[in-house]
């Protein structure tokens, strides 16, 4: 059943936020997409951009009677910004978000809608951009997206229908996981690629290397680190809140490489290729899944 909505309430918008509203208003999921923003100059800017049809700076004015809402600010303020958000929200609203980490928003944010009948589901768009703002947002940034929902055992099967049924709507393909599960894969598929693109910037472009050191970083470099331009804050509660899953896999990360190193200080020569001859046969069957997956590996 196509998902239509009276009202549909995106607070923050940004990146994520902008394209929710351009992709909703596009297609017509909405008859009125409202913008709840905190800077004064961001309402006439969000609305000149057309990512929404309103935008305000008033609680009440942007959830009072949405049927739908998705948080998209930092995922450290979705829990201060919902209990802020509950006494202007109507019963049986809708309310999901896009945060990169599931297990304690879910965990927050699920009773505290209960608590005033409002139906809460987790979601999390794999898509975005290392670019910020809603000058950055894109109608089609979620077109063949993956889209994680994490429902729990007590959501609502109406509200998780509807969550799962907008996601598709703006293009997404929809991929049901446990918060844990989604959170332990995420963090070797995103975080962890975000720590090494960042280690990687401050590692090779420390001053304490010659000048000429930033003359020598090409395409490659540049390809390798676009993510590192990603908003820190963003960032820093992303790792921050999925610590135990990406500490985990940072300890793996580092043993291979110890590994590799060890394999390059003997000159081990089948080592090494083979470590990079894998790589590639590896992303090469994901670029193009139809040629079938490659060997198993030791990681987790």
């Amino acid at each position: 059943m196509p998902v239509h909505f009276g009202k549909l309430t995106l607070v923050g918008v940004g990146l994520l936020g902008g394209s929710v509203g351009l992709a909703a208003k596009q297609r017509r999921l909405a008859a009125h997409v409202c913008g709840l923003v905190r800077r004064a100059a961001a309402v006439a800017e969000c609305e000149q951009l057309g990512v929404v049809d309103s935008a305000t700076r008033n609680l009440a004015t942007a959830v009072s009677d949405a049927d739908f809402v998705v948080l998209c600010s930092p995922i450290g303020q979705m829990r201060p910004l919902l209990k802020d958000l509950l006494p202007f929200l109507k019963p049986d609203a809708i309310v999901t978000d896009v945060g990169s980490v599931k297990g304690s928003v879910v965990e927050e944010l699920e009773p505290l809608a209960a608590s005033v009948g409002v139906r809460f589901v987790g979601s999390h768009p794999m898509a975005g951009s290392e670019k910020t703002g809603a000058s950055a947002a894109r109608a089609d940034l979620f077109q063949g997206a993956v889209c994680v929902v994490t429902p729990t055992q007590r959501t609502d099967p109406e509200a998780l229908r509807i969550v799962e049924g907008f996601w598709k709507a703006v293009g997404s393909r929809v991929l049901t996981l446990s918060p844990a599960q989604h959170d332990d894969l995420v963090g070797r598929s995103s975080h962890l690629p975000h720590v090494v693109a960042a280690e990687l910037v401050n590692y090779v472009l420390s001053p304490v290397h010659p000048q000429e050191q930033a003359q020598l970083c090409a395409s490659g470099f540049r390809d390798t680190t676009r993510i590192a331009s990603g908003s820190p804050e963003m960032w820093r509660d992303i790792a921050l809140a999925n610590r135990r899953h990406l500490g985990r896999v940072l300890g793996v990360f580092i043993e291979d490489l110890a590994e590799f190193r060890r394999a390059l200080e003997e000159g081990d020569v089948a080592s090494v290729g083979e470590f990079f001859a894998q790589a590639r046969a590896r992303r090469d069957a994901w670029i193009n899944p139809a040629e079938g997956p490659e060997g198993n590996g030791h990681g987790p």
